[in-house]
């Protein structure tokens, strides 16, 4: 079933990407041609063969990013070297991309990568986007990053959500690692949608979905799993960390893994929430193989390679 409104079918094109990328929004129709979110920095070049292909001999005219995680940005360079497209991302970033301050954007903190890039314009909660023919309102969705945007068309009633709402979840609370509020901030984007008439959600990371009610109860009852032990939120964020890293170099040792872990902000605040610093080598092991059961990763001697 295609869940994009009929209005939109001719004008939007998403592309579904398998991790480590977000999925991408590409509008055209009679506007400016525009993509939401470009993927994670390897897979830039497949990120633009996709956009290159749907578009032809047309020109990208924009990239709008809905947050500035590694995954979302990370073929913004190639995507401006290619066609020389605007740029808009949150107000909020604006002074660490344009210092290109790479704990700031949380590269750093999450041992990921991003190729520099620049930016035209800012957008802020209470801004409307012109796209595929009709008007977006950008709503603040903080929770999993604190500068979060969504997108919503009352015209069409789709909502593009990014990390704020997935059809099973949302996003990784990374504030909470380091003492910062970000479940009740999550909550309350989770109410904003609620309140909003929405009848698809395209989602940051996995299919389409309509059945929004359902995928608010299942990000409440995320919510309150994460909030009642915050130390579900902090193993659960230092898996992710571990098995997008070895997604994106494929293998890493032991050893290389722990270094990452004292040298990465959030990986390292993490592991302090769930364990001793002196026992930081037995925790990688112990999640690692948790990892390895549920076949996340395999083990090779002291190696730990992607599946």
């Amino acid at each position: 079933m295609n869940l994009v409104p009929e209005a939109l079918r001719d004008a939007m094109t998403m592309f579904e990407r398998g991790w480590l990328s977000s999925n991408n929004v590409l509008f055209t129709g009679a506007g400016s041609a525009t993509l939401i979110d470009t993927g994670y920095v390897s897979h830039a070049p497949q990120t633009f063969a996709l956009v290159r292909q749907a578009l032809g001999t047309r020109r990208l005219d924009a990239i709008v990013n809905t947050h500035l995680y590694s995954d979302h940005c990370g073929g913004n360079a190639l995507l401006q070297q290619a066609y020389s497209c605007d740029t808009l991302i949150p107000s909020s970033e604006a002074d660490a991309v344009r210092d290109w301050n790479e704990d700031a954007l949380t590269f750093r903190a999450t041992g990921q990568r991003c190729e520099r890039f620049g930016f035209s314009w800012t957008i802020a909660p209470g801004a409307t986007l012109a796209l595929g023919g009709f008007d977006w309102n950008v709503l603040g969705a903080p929770g999993h990053d604190p500068h979060s945007l969504m997108l919503h068309g009352p015209e069409t009633r789709g909502l593009i959500s990014a990390d704020a709402l997935w059809e099973n979840g949302f996003g990784v609370s990374f504030p909470e690692l380091e003492g910062e509020s970000s479940f009740a901030e999550e909550r309350t984007v989770l109410d904003l949608i609620a309140r909003l008439e929405v009848d698809v959600v395209i989602p940051g990371h996995g299919a389409p979905f309509a059945d929004v009610a359902r995928a608010l109860d299942n990000a409440h009852s995320r919510l309150d799993y994460l909030e009642a032990d915050p130390a579900r939120n902090a193993k659960n964020a230092l898996k992710v960390l571990i098995v997008f890293k070895l997604m994106d170099v494929r293998a890493m040792t032991f050893d290389a893994l722990c270094a990452l872990t004292y040298s990465s902000r959030a990986m390292q605040a993490a592991a302090k929430a769930l364990a001793p610093e002196c026992e930081h080598r037995a925790l990688l092991e112990r999640l690692i193989g948790e990892l390895a059961k549920i076949g996340a990763v395999t083990v090779n001697g002291d190696t730990v390679y992607a599946k």
